[in-house]
């Protein structure tokens, strides 16, 4: 039976593999071309922890034995009590107690006196004012000059400010008045003055007075973002008068991510002078002037990663009313800086111009020493072309240095007036004694001067309470006529100390050095020309002026100080003939409120 079977199984089994055979030989689907269009790009699937649990075979199982846990309480007494944790806390600095006003007063030798008082209050959170008075005076007359030599400045200055959401504005007012001599007659004059000259009875003050009204309004968020308005009256103690008025109008605005910005100006000055000029031996007619100036000045800024460009020009109309002449004057107004090594070098340059609107106050705040006779004339500044160099060096050491080339037309140049004993003006400022400004045809103003500049500076900051500055100047100059420019210096430098000793003391300095000058003086002579005047060239020397102060802080309100002006105690000559105070020493305090 078995062996049935087994001869059963043979047969079937071959049977079944002859019936695979032809299958697999009517499936033959013979060969193709396959074409891959896309490169092989394998890829990495995320393998699976399969879970499972281990199979134990192992003959020996060992059980795990079952065990009961059981607590027995047992109350403890306990005494401890924890305590409160307490917080830390910050000690805190104080801030500093504000004040909103101040005196100050002092006074020292050569009979010098000074005071000053500001307050500055809210009226409430958007509106406020201010109020300054200053004064500084000397009534005590300078060693070998024979004639008064005391001076007197005064000053008030009161503002309103308020401010808004987009808006703020606001009106200014001040008040000041001059007090001079001419005292600065030739060395040895009255030993050689015509009889009819008496120092006795010679006048020679001056005074100035100057009112001003202005006003300004700021806009946010407007392409019309400022303006100013400006008026003020000069007048002197000899009937001289000059009015002024100045209106600047600022627009801005953006063109593809760029600003725009648009100036506008016009400037008037006019005035008149009761007397004649000194060059003249008759004083027949005053002098009258008048000057307006309308410009506009359009400019467009480029900024990038490290370039500051700024485009521009600017047109001027010029009107000289009393001469009866105009021009239009087309000015360069072009500016770059780049960084070429972050904030250790900036490179910056540029090219500008401009018409300087010349005035009577301009020239007193300049030289108080002027004649009331000057012929007024607007400066025009043809270009001014610069290349500098500034950064840090270190932390706390930055510099800047920087060369210029400037050209000014009829630039206006000081010089003595002539010694004129022909004329008997008010105030006796015809002794040679008195400043006038320099003509070389007695019409037109000043001279046509090209000047070559370099300039260094240098400042430290050792720490927040010393801090450290110092800079000097060099100027070559040609003038049109071959003159010298007078009264310019060629070298010029100062420096500027301040330094926190401590939280009571401080103390702080200043030095002034002003190179070789030069001027000249003439002789009137009747019937003769300005050009043919009997003329001398005077030297001035180089000085130095050395200032220091020192003070105390009593407390948070009172502090006590002293300083000393002229510590080389050298009579040096600002202005020919015109010597300055020795040494000088002043002491005060200074008191802190809320008014």
């Amino acid at each position: 039976m078995q062996k049935q079977f087994i001869i059963v199984l043979f047969i079937l089994g071959f049977t079944l593999m002859g019936w695979s055979q032809d299958e697999q030989e009517k499936d033959d689907i013979g060969t193709e071309t396959v074409t891959v269009t896309k490169a092989y790009t394998p890829t990495i699937s995320d393998a699976f922890k399969i879970k499972s649990i281990p199979n134990v075979n192992d003959s020996i199982v060992l059980q795990k034995k079952k065990i009961e846990y059981r607590i027995f309480s047992v109350p403890v007494a306990s005494t401890f009590s924890p305590s409160k944790g307490k917080a830390s806390q910050v000690k805190k600095i104080p801030p500093p107690v504000l004040y909103n006003s101040f005196a100050s007063a002092g006074g020292g030798n050569p009979a010098n006196l000074m005071a000053k008082f500001y307050t500055s209050r809210k009226i409430n959170r958007e509106s406020g004012y201010t109020i300054g008075l200053d004064h500084h005076s000397s009534f005590a007359n300078i060693d070998e000059i024979d004639l008064n030599n005391t001076y007197s400045d005064t000053k008030i200055e009161a503002s309103y400010t308020k401010s808004e959401r987009d808006l703020r504005w606001g009106a200014d007012f001040g008040f000041q008045h001059l007090a001079y001599n001419w005292y600065g007659t030739p060395q040895d004059f009255f030993t050689t003055a015509p009889p009819s000259i008496n120092r006795n009875s010679l006048d020679t003050s001056q005074s100035y007075f100057t009112g001003e009204l202005g006003g300004h309004v700021h806009i946010e968020n407007s392409f019309f973002k400022s303006a100013e308005l400006k008026y003020r009256r000069f007048w002197d103690a000899v009937e001289s008068g000059e009015n002024r008025a100045i209106f600047k109008p600022n627009f801005e605005f953006n063109i593809a991510d760029e600003t725009v910005a648009v100036k506008f100006e016009v400037d008037y000055v006019g005035g008149s002078f009761k007397n004649a000029s000194l060059n003249k031996t008759e004083n027949i007619a005053g002098i009258s002037y008048s000057n307006l100036q309308i410009g506009v000045n359009p400019s467009f800024t480029i900024l990038r990663d490290d370039l500051s460009l700024n485009l521009g020009l600017k047109l001027v109309y010029g009107l000289e009313g009393e001469q009866s002449r105009n021009n239009f004057y087309i000015y360069p107004a072009i500016t770059a800086s780049y960084r070429l090594l972050d904030d250790f070098a900036i490179a910056y340059g540029g090219i500008e111009g401009n018409l300087k609107q010349n005035s009577y106050y301009d020239f007193v705040q300049e030289n108080p020493f002027v004649s009331p006779t000057l012929t007024i004339a607007p400066t025009d500044k043809k270009y001014d072309a610069y290349l500098g160099l500034r950064g840090q060096l270190l932390p706390n050491l930055s510099y800047n240095l920087r060369g210029a080339y400037k050209a000014e037309d009829r630039k206006a140049l000081f010089k003595l007036n002539p010694l004129n004993t022909s004329r008997n003006d008010e105030k006796n400022y015809n002794l040679g004694n008195s400043y006038e400004l320099f003509s070389f045809d007695g019409v037109s103003l000043g001279d046509d001067v090209k000047t070559i500049s370099f300039f260094g500076e240098v400042n430290v900051d050792i720490n927040r309470n010393f801090t450290l500055s110092a800079n000097a100047a060099y100027h070559s100059y040609t003038t049109e006529t071959g003159n010298h420019a007078w009264n310019l210096p060629n070298l010029e430098a100062s420096m500027f100390l301040d330094y926190q000793i401590g939280k009571k003391w401080y103390a702080g300095a200043n030095l002034f050095f002003v190179g070789e000058r030069k001027d000249f003086s003439t002789i009137a002579r009747p019937n003769l020309e300005q050009q043919n005047f009997p003329a001398t060239i005077i030297n001035l020397d180089s000085y130095i002026d050395l200032n220091m102060n020192l003070g105390y802080r009593v407390n948070d309100q009172l502090s006590v100080f002293v300083k000393g002006a002229n510590l080389t105690s050298s009579n040096y000559q600002r202005w020919a003939n015109f010597r300055v105070q020795g040494l000088q020493v002043l002491a005060g305090a200074t008191y802190k409120f809320d008014l």
